[in-house]
């Protein structure tokens, strides 16, 4: 056996000189825990080349292993039609899908072949493809030569369990057989007598592994809020371990026994060893404290009242605000998360920031996951969704989103906080602060009238004393300085624009050099722009019944220069309100946006934005305010610069004609959104075409201002312990004559506040370059 953690390592014991370094190693806390670690390394060849080989079916990939692992690959990893089809429902990874496994291959091995000289890491790929004619699967072998292309692999295969565990509803894939390990020549017997199992039961099985030491990861589909499941699962369960049993298998090959195998030790391993087990836990933990009921004296594995849905468990009646249908509601969205844990990373760019500053479980993405289903399934009160405590538990989420594309199964806490808040501001109304800036894009146009006056106000530290005293907002933070020459929109030409441009309230009133950049990028590309606005024929959706409303729910009044005359006002997304948890006001905005957006005359341009959280509203929160084929369309529409420019290369970029740049490095900062819509990529790239201009891109979780939070005094600290993790270290280590880019507004705010570097829009860039041969 390749592989093999069952029980205790009492066979790695040797006398003399005793070590019990390798009996605690797979003791999963049952015996101690480590204070030190020492780690033999070794240096990694430089040179890897992967092959693809597709298959029929899953019993041909399985066979083929135990031929291939002759060949010494570094690895060879299994991934079935299953994980290949939901991979390419997601558009994040359909576009590897369709072109490194194109004809919906029955299943997939990924063979890596590893060396100090590339010369031999191409051998072993020639190899594997002679091999591959040689078992009679001769069509042609997809390789991936290049670190890039390689890393787009990978990335399918490691997303396996999110993309498996991505599915929403009731039915899920359960993880309480999917450590089998059997010797590599009984591979594809294992694979075929387990899928006869499933079929037997009615259940489908969703297989990825470890395929070259024979660990297969199968996961059947199940629903454990029904009991006839969970009797469904002890029974494949049993008859699995029986087949792992009769092929010399072991039911732990890298994971472990923990609650949902320990019980099954004595049938694989006899009661001796299993009796030996419990003399060396008795030994080490005589009063059973170290995690029991692992290995040791384990309950049984179907024993309800340790899961997660135990008997009885409902969801309590709720009416939402925002469309959940995707996940059948509010609570479904809420189970997407399974626990495993992936928000506890401390990677740069890994979610949740609040989580690695303060080091607090209930403050990262499972736990608010568990506590929101907690709330909902009235095991917190009857009134937990108004409660201060589920308050509590939202405060520190900063709507980054890192969670909807990094957690494995998806779970979007920054779109739970804007619903959890919708009911939270029924009982308890937002203070002056929050009214005042959600109420932003309606203020702004008097406040730059009065951009002087204000902006000598937000630089002196007494007013701004006076100001946290009064408001809330943070001494230490210099407000936005507002521009006294905002962005106006030039007239509408007759011709039907092919690019509509949403300037946001940023980059119009306080800096409007984005959108001038942009305008100026745009049209040297050969795009006829025009800039949106508010659509003709309607009140905006903001008459006289909005403010009532809100003064009925708020305690609010229209700002100056609001209210009923609202069909010139500038458009907005809403992404203001949605942050304070006024969800009728973002959806009053949402509905005068796509009204201007889908208005026949302009309803085939493509609509480009410039502040990511901005535009990113239209894909996402948007059609989840006002769910329906209109918000669809708009969203799909919807394009970053960045994105638009990359999409269309080919013609744009020869107009561009882009010229050197007076620096020889830019180091670019991500904003969240960018990240989490995977969409950030393009920035670089496009930044990549200026001439002598090296872009580099800077490892980086969130800054921490996250619109308004790093404004709040009681955010502000936290705030900065965000953007030290990662990005002002970076941005100090810089080069002072490198160029700093970031698209945010909050991000350039937060790299200027905390490290005095002035950073831009990457629209500013690109039109600082353009040649005079441009369009």
């Amino acid at each position: 056996m390749l592989r093999h953690v069952a029980g205790y390592n009492l066979h790695r014991l040797e006398r003399p000189g005793l070590n019990l370094a390798p009996l605690l190693v797979g003791s999963e806390g049952t015996l101690a825990f480590f204070t030190s670690l020492e780690l033999d390394l070794a240096r990694l060849p430089p040179h890897r080349l992967l092959g693809i080989c597709r298959f029929p079916d899953l019993e041909s990939a399985l066979d083929a292993v135990q031929h291939i692992v002759t060949l010494d690959p570094t690895a060879v990893e299994l991934m079935d039609d299953n994980v290949l089809r939901l991979a390419c429902a997601n558009p994040t990874f359909r576009p590897v899908v369709e072109r490194v496994f194109p004809g919906n291959p029955g299943a997939v091995l990924v063979v890596e072949f590893s060396a100090f000289e590339e010369r031999a890491a191409h051998e072993g790929l020639n190899r594997l493809e002679q091999l591959m004619g040689d078992l009679g699967h001769r069509g042609p072998m997809r390789r991936a030569l290049t670190a890039a292309d390689q890393a787009r692999v990978w990335g399918v295969r490691k997303a396996g369990l999110s993309i498996v565990m991505s599915s929403p509803g009731d039915v899920k894939p359960v993880s309480f057989m999917e450590d089998c390990a059997v010797p590599l020549p009984r591979l594809a017997e294992f694979g075929v007598r387990v899928n006869e199992v499933f079929d037997g039961h009615r259940a489908d099985g969703t297989w990825y592994a470890h395929a070259s030491v024979g660990c297969l990861h199968v996961r059947p589909s199940l629903n454990l809020k029904q009991a006839p499941d969970v009797g469904r699962m002890r029974a494949i369960a049993s008859e699995v371990h029986e087949i792992v049993l009769d092929l010399g298998g072991s039911h732990s090959g890298e994971h472990g026994d923990g609650l949902v195998r320990s019980e099954f030790i004595e049938g694989l391993m006899g009661r001796r060893l299993a009796a030996a087990f419990g003399e060396v836990k008795q030994a080490f933990d005589p009063r059973g404290l170290m995690n029991p009921g692992k290995i040791v004296d384990p309950p049984r594995m179907d024993d309800r009242s340790l899961m997660r849905y135990r008997p009885g468990y409902a969801h309590k009646p709720f009416e939402t605000t925002l469309d959940w249908s995707r996940w059948g509601g509010l609570a479904g969205a809420a189970e997407m998360c399974n626990n495993n844990g992936a928000c506890r990373k401390a990677d740069p760019g890994t979610m949740c920031p609040s989580y690695r500053v303060t080091g607090d479980e209930k403050h990262v993405t499972r736990g608010r996951a568990n506590a929101l289903r907690l709330a909902l399934t009235g095991q917190l009160g009857s009134d937990a969704m108004r409660s201060p405590e589920m308050k509590e538990v939202f405060d520190l989420c900063i709507g980054c989103k890192a969670c909807r594309r990094e957690c494995p199964a998806g779970v979007d806490v920054a779109r739970m906080k804007v619903e959890f808040l919708h009911h939270y501001r029924k009982k308890h109304p937002a203070g002056a602060r929050d009214l005042a800036l959600a109420h932003l894009p309606r203020l702004a146009a008097r406040g730059s009238r009065l951009a002087p006056l204000i902006n000598i106000g937000g630089r002196s530290r007494l007013l701004r004393g006076v100001g946290e005293r009064l408001t809330g907002i943070a001494r230490e933070r210099e407000l936005p300085r507002w521009s006294n020459r905002p962005f106006r929109n030039p007239p509408a030409s007759r011709a039907e624009p092919d690019v509509l441009l949403l300037v946001d309230t940023f980059s119009r009133y306080f800096e409007p050099e984005n959108a001038r950049a942009a305008m100026k990028v745009l049209a040297a590309g050969g795009y006829r722009v025009e800039v949106a606005g508010a659509a003709a024929g309607r009140a905006a959706g903001a008459g006289p019944g909005l403010w009532a409303g809100a003064r009925k729910r708020h305690g609010s009044r229209p700002p100056n220069g609001s209210g009923p005359r609202t069909g010139s006002r500038p458009l907005c997304c809403g992404r203001t309100y949605l942050n304070a948890g006024l969800v009728e006001e973002a959806r009053t905005e949402a509905r005068r946006l796509l009204d201007a957006l889908s208005a026949p005359r302009v309803r085939d341009a493509t609509i480009v934005g410039l502040e990511p959280s901005c535009l990113l509203t239209l894909r996402d929160e948007i059609p989840a305010m006002l769910p329906g084929a209109e918000s669809e369309q708009v969203a799909e529409r919807a394009l970053l610069l960045e994105e638009l420019l990359v999409l269309d290369e080919d013609s744009v970029r020869p107009r561009l004609d882009l010229q050197s740049s007076r620096a020889d490095s830019a180091f670019i900062h991500g904003h969240c959104h960018q990240k989490a819509f995977g969409v950030f990529d393009a920035t670089p790239r496009v930044i990549n075409w200026i001439p002598g201009l090296e872009p580099n891109v800077i490892k980086s979780g969130c800054c921490g201002m996250a619109g308004s939070f790093g404004y709040e005094a009681e955010h502000y600290e936290l705030s900065m312990k965000m953007a030290e993790l990662d990005l002002l270290p970076a941005v100090r280590a810089a080069a002072e004559d490198a160029l700093v880019i970031a698209d945010g507004t909050s991000c350039r705010s937060q790299i200027a506040h905390g490290s005095g570097r002035e950073a831009v829009h990457a629209a500013v860039v690109l039109a600082g370059a353009l040649g005079a041969g441009s369009g």
